[in-house]
């Protein structure tokens, strides 16, 4: 299932701004890799290049390779809603769909791709998957229910539930905690945690702690003011990230300096 994921030389253009320059990186299979640093500086516009969600905004374009596998997503020919579906993403604001039942939620990206289920078959992808977002037992009475009923927390993780139901290799989350109080942004970690062990995990944050606590390796992203790119500063084991940085910077921002 889970995927390796390497950028070499990636620029990420809206229209003519350039927006993110010169990302090199590589991201390992069962690994959670976070993205930090300050508003502005690229973080969110560059995870959405790894399954080229960055496309539904007119004019979006990249230079450079991003190779799952060592196939590249940008090759001629490539279909971006194929790539969607290898590659999850999970966004800030909970956002189930509010007329679908928390079970219609669950199912919505598998029929979206057309795939025929039988109903046990879809029953048995309903338990798997809020069972892998460790929803199951918060839901299991009341899977008819509008998933837009549930807490904010769960909402989040019925949405996790959502991109694993289609079997991705890998799932992106941008800043899936922002909107969150402290109690479901642990249980978002600690699922965070858990799903490593299946899916290469990519996460966005602006929460220090989190970063340090989920995440097993780091990349700083910075911009030298407005108007100018954002680029990767420095890229390590979490730990030495925020322990024993190389770049200046980078020290900077994780001791809450600036940002």
């Amino acid at each position: 299932m889970s995927k390796r994921i390497e950028v070499n030389d990636l620029d990420v253009y809206y229209g003519k701004f350039k927006a993110v320059e010169g990302v090199t990186l590589s991201i390992e299979p069962r690994s959670v890799t976070a993205f930090i640093g300050p508003s502005g500086c690229g973080k969110s516009t560059f995870i959405r290049t790894l399954n080229r969600m960055h496309e539904v905004i007119p004019g979006a374009h990249v230079d450079g390779e991003v190779l799952i596998d060592g196939d590249n997503l940008y090759a001629p020919g490539v279909d971006p809603v194929l790539v969607r579906r290898q590659i999850g993403m999970v966004f800030q604001r909970p956002n189930p769909f509010p007329t679908m039942s928390i079970r219609e939620n669950v199912l919505a990206g598998v029929k979206l791709n057309n795939r025929r289920i039988s109903r046990s078959d879809a029953d048995d992808l309903v338990e798997g998957s809020l069972k892998g977002a460790n929803l199951w037992n918060e839901v299991r009475d009341r899977l008819d229910r509008p998933g837009s009923g549930l807490s904010g927390g769960q909402q989040q993780r019925l949405c996790i539930a959502r991109a694993i139901a289609v079997q991705p290799d890998i799932i992106l989350m941008d800043e899936p905690c922002s909107a969150l109080d402290p109690i479901s942004t642990l249980a978002i970690e600690d699922l965070i945690e858990e799903m490593k062990k299946d899916y290469t995990i990519v996460i966005v944050t602006h929460n220090m702690q989190q970063a340090s606590r989920v995440s097993d390796r780091t990349a700083f992203f910075n911009i030298a003011g407005t108007g100018k790119p954002g680029k990767l500063i420095e890229y390590d084991d979490t730990t030495t990230m925020f322990s024993n940085p190389s770049v200046q910077a980078t020290e900077d921002y994780v001791s809450g300096r600036f940002g």
